[in-house]
């Protein structure tokens, strides 16, 4: 099992910035790949950015060069860094963490936090 907790969500104008970030905690060593998704009112959960254990981030095109995503382990958390913020990107933002084992896979995801962006 794996717990995340998100922190960092708020209210901001276009153009400002906010820091989202996600503490793991239990069976941390068998995460394989920890993300940020996102889901707007009336809209589909999306994925926003991912980093694997070895490092290899992927983003979405529409936050790509304006978001992120970096690790630690050695504090066990994820960071995602929203710059240039605009209206489109207000979501409740959820962290994510995949556990593949064998044929296996398991994803585990925070309680989510809020991100408004005012125009």
């Amino acid at each position: 099992q794996v717990q995340l907790v998100e922190s960092g969500g708020g209210l901001v104008q276009a153009g400002g910035s906010l820091r989202l970030s996600c503490a793991a905690s239990g069976s941390i060593f068998s995460i394989n790949v920890m993300g940020w998704y996102r889901q707007a009112p009336g809209q589909q959960r999306e994925l926003v950015a991912t980093i694997s254990g070895a490092g290899s981030t992927e983003y979405a095109k529409s936050v790509k060069g304006r978001f992120t995503i970096s690790g630690s382990h050695a504090t066990n958390t994820v960071t995602l860094q929203m710059n240039s913020l605009e209206p489109d990107d207000t979501a409740v933002y959820y962290c994510t963490a995949l556990v593949i084992q064998g044929m296996t896979r398991n994803r585990y995801w925070g309680q989510g936090t809020q991100v408004t962006v005012s125009s």
